[in-house]
């Protein structure tokens, strides 16, 4: 759970150790210094500060946590685990910044990939559901409706849905 600089930080680290090892004709040590200097590099593309992001936005940090998203260098290499959360908080973001395409676009993005267990999935398809209520897309609305019922678990959820339920009615 580091940022890019820390990342860096302890890479700059594993590499020195390795060959202050292979100076010293220490291999094996040198071996494991540049497997754990791999390591860091490996988890830096798959992970990236996705997790110190969803820390600071269940914390209601978000200019934190859009700020550690930032530092993702491509998303498509996340793993299928991390993409979910960070097209979702993404998406968030994108809705309190009212910027209402984009947030559409990370909310179908984060729809294709795992996000959690069934409620969170569901927020998802919430969120897709009321934004094709603001464009009035009655079709979209009740597809997304739809699906989100079946993965609401939580009263909350299930009072959300029905509250765009009887929005779509009205178009």
């Amino acid at each position: 759970m580091y940022n890019s600089l820390g990342r860096y930080v302890l890479m700059a680290v594993f590499l020195m150790a390795a060959l202050v090892c292979v100076f010293y004709t220490q291999y094996e040590l040198a071996a494991v210094a540049g497997f754990l200097f791999l390591f860091i590099i490996w988890s830096h593309f798959r992970h990236s500060s996705v997790l110190m992001a969803s820390k600071y936005f269940k914390d209601n940090e978000f200019g934190k946590a859009k700020l550690m998203l930032a530092e993702v260098p491509n998303p498509e290499r996340l793993s299928k685990n991390r993409r979910g959360y960070y097209e979702f908080m993404q998406g968030n973001i994108a809705l309190k910044d009212e910027n209402y395409d984009q947030a559409e676009y990370h909310f179908q993005l984060a729809s294709r990939f795992p996000v959690g267990g069934k409620t969170q999935k569901g927020y998802v398809l919430i969120h897709l559901a009321n934004l094709a209520l603001r464009k009035k897309d009655k079709e979209r609305a009740e597809a997304y409706t739809k699906l989100a019922k079946e993965l609401a678990e939580s009263s909350r959820s299930k009072d959300i849905i029905v509250k765009i339920e009887r929005e779509i009615a009205k178009l």
